[in-house]
């Protein structure tokens, strides 16, 4: 059975390379990859949080999506993206979801921001970009300063990167997820 793999944005303020290498990456192991935004209208990413970048039709909405049909949930960065998905209901019931029922999430950069307002850091090991860490930390995280890391306190998996820089080891640790959770050892 294939793997899917949810991928949930903002409309705006999306690190395009966190968004779209991901999803390519993850496309191009065989797994169907579904891109939620909050409203049907195009994703406008951007380049170091300042540089308008490239638009994306985005599959669904947040709230059209049935979640329990996705094995792993991968939160981009961009810090206006972030902080939209830190308010946004339908993307705090996504992560709540997603961690109760103990399937990954990843995260990479500033996404892990949302997932403090999901309640869902508390005791996580975790990485991020660098000016988010005191957030977490206030929220009962433990921070460390890794290209990748991957926690399974809780009972559910947590991985996340500290910024484009590390989507490589980010895509590649997404995979060995995937298909560790398939039998297949990487």
């Amino acid at each position: 059975m294939v793997k899917k793999v949810l991928i949930i944005t903002s409309n705006e303020g999306i690190e395009h390379d966190e968004l779209v290498q991901p999803l390519d990456f993850l496309q191009s192991h065989g797994f169907v990859v579904i891109h939620a935004a909050e409203k049907n209208e195009d994703v406008h990413t951007m380049e170091a949080d300042s540089k308008p970048s490239a638009q994306y039709t985005p599959d669904t909405t947040m709230h059209e999506v049935s979640v329990e049909d996705y094995d792993l949930l991968v939160i981009p960065g961009g810090t206006v993206n972030a902080d939209k998905l830190r308010i946004n209901e339908d993307a705090q019931r996504i992560i709540q979801y997603f961690a109760d029922n103990q399937k990954p999430i990843a995260a990479v950069c500033h996404g892990p921001w949302a997932l403090i307002d999901a309640g869902r850091v508390k005791d996580k090991n975790l990485t991020s970009y660098k000016s988010i860490k005191l957030d977490l930390e206030n929220a009962g995280a433990k921070w460390v300063d890794e290209e990748v890391h991957r926690c399974n306190t809780n009972g559910w998996v947590l991985i996340t990167s500290r910024n484009p820089d590390d989507l490589p080891a980010f895509n590649t640790a997404i995979v060995q997820e995937l298909e560790a959770d398939m039998g297949i050892i990487p």
